[in-house]
């Protein structure tokens, strides 16, 4: 069956478990977008799949709620270390991991605590996402760069950024290279590339699949960037790094 790559894109930000892989790669996805600071993507995955709803959590508990705030506790947890692994300095993480796991400990509904959770990888995926932009002053490549996190699956130009932000895309250029000390094209790339290697990591797509979700030109051109990047071609990459994960390290 083909798919758009606007479909695959969904697929991959949405996905649950699946008979086609491990059944820990889904959660190792879910903390990847958290750490990346994908905040829609955050909000689109706790929506599909609430932790109330969520499928395979172990009894850790009798008592519903019980059993519920326990799971909250460890991916609280596994959530601050993926935050501190990716940048986020310790004593941010860990305070508010202390806060939301004390917060939990007064609900009184499984309903409550699912909502928390929610609540929760959402501020961390916000903490991320101000990180990549602690450095930015001006509310127009601001702007940008979020409008480049939300919409990686399509073809991004400097006019169309420019248009958002009504300015020219001479001075938008001059002005988001000042801010990032990066060009547009480059900030872009960068982010799909990036984006590319956890999908080869903690999805079954193709690197075929990958390039057209990601809206490279052409998978030559996406592979051609890719091993530039990386010394890797995609499938080498998911060969080396596919039980390289913090999760398989821990538990082999």
């Amino acid at each position: 069956m083909k798919y758009s790559k606007e479909i695959f894109y969904q697929e991959f930000i949405r996905r649950e478990d699946s008979t086609n892989r491990a059944p820990y790669n889904p959660e190792l996805e879910f903390y990847s977008i958290i750490q990346n600071g994908d905040i829609e993507q955050v909000k689109e995955l706790c929506k599909a799949s609430p932790l109330k709803d969520k499928k395979g959590l172990g009894l850790l508990s009798e008592k519903p709620v019980n059993n519920i705030r326990y799971h909250f506790v460890i991916t609280t947890a596994l959530v601050a270390r993926y935050c501190i692994e990716g940048g986020l300095d310790v004593a941010t993480a860990y305070n508010l991991s202390d806060f939301y796991i004390k917060k939990s400990d007064t609900m009184k509904s499984v309903e409550d605590i699912s909502e928390l959770h929610a609540f929760m990888c959402i501020d961390y995926a916000k903490k991320m996402r101000n990180l990549k932009k602690n450095s930015i002053c001006s509310k127009p490549v601001a702007e940008c760069i979020d409008y480049i996190y939300d919409h990686l699956h399509t073809r991004i130009t400097v006019e169309l950024l420019a248009k958002r932000v009504n300015l020219t895309p001479s001075y938008l250029s001059r002005l988001f290279k000042k801010e990032t000390g990066d060009n547009i094209g480059h900030y872009i790339k960068m982010l799909k590339l990036d984006t590319a290697r956890n999908m080869l990591i903690y999805s079954d797509y193709s690197p075929a699949q990958i390039a057209q979700t990601l809206a490279f030109p052409s998978q030559s051109y996406f592979t051609e960037q890719f091993r530039l990047h990386t010394g890797l071609t995609p499938a080498n990459y998911r060969n080396i790094n596919l039980r390289q994960t913090p999760f398989h390290k821990n538990n082999t």
